[in-house]
């Protein structure tokens, strides 16, 4: 089977998205984790102590879905979850030091997917490429997670 024709520009920017997003994946599953457990542990560290209704609404999706995302954490011993003093219905989510460690890295191999993607330019070229894209973007509207 043939591989697709990329003819158009964003046929091209998808492609550089899509090796951009594999190479996440990958760096996410050589960690044994799926997309949404290693969203929710840089979301915990970033936020430590945030509730479940928090991690609900960041992740989009419901709180049954997030009670069984940490259970898995926490049996991994990733997440911890730690009642509220004189409020027992309440609970915190933190990361714990091993699920920090697990994740952390992350942006470092991100640039490095990056670097291997843009290493058929030179640095003018991708100076030149930076300032097309910015110029293109700043007429889109912001992406938001809501």
């Amino acid at each position: 089977m043939d591989a697709p024709k990329l003819t158009t520009t964003l046929d091209l920017l998808r492609w550089i998205g899509w090796a951009q997003r594999k190479a996440g994946e990958d760096w996410i599953r050589a960690r044994e984790l799926s997309h949404e457990q290693s969203f929710v542990l840089g979301y915990l560290v970033q936020h430590p102590g945030a509730i479940q209704r928090d991690i609900a609404e960041i992740t989009r999706t419901s709180a049954a879905s997030v009670t069984s995302l940490l259970q898995g954490l926490e049996r991994r011993e990733l997440v911890e979850r730690r009642t509220e003093p004189g409020n027992e219905r309440s609970k915190r989510v933190y990361a714990t030091a091993a699920g920090a460690e697990l994740i952390s890295g992350f942006d470092t191999a991100m640039a490095a997917a990056e670097a291997t993607i843009l290493a058929p330019l030179d640095q003018a070229e991708r100076a030149t490429l930076h300032a097309l894209l910015t110029k293109v973007t700043s007429e889109l509207p912001q992406p938001t997670r809501s």
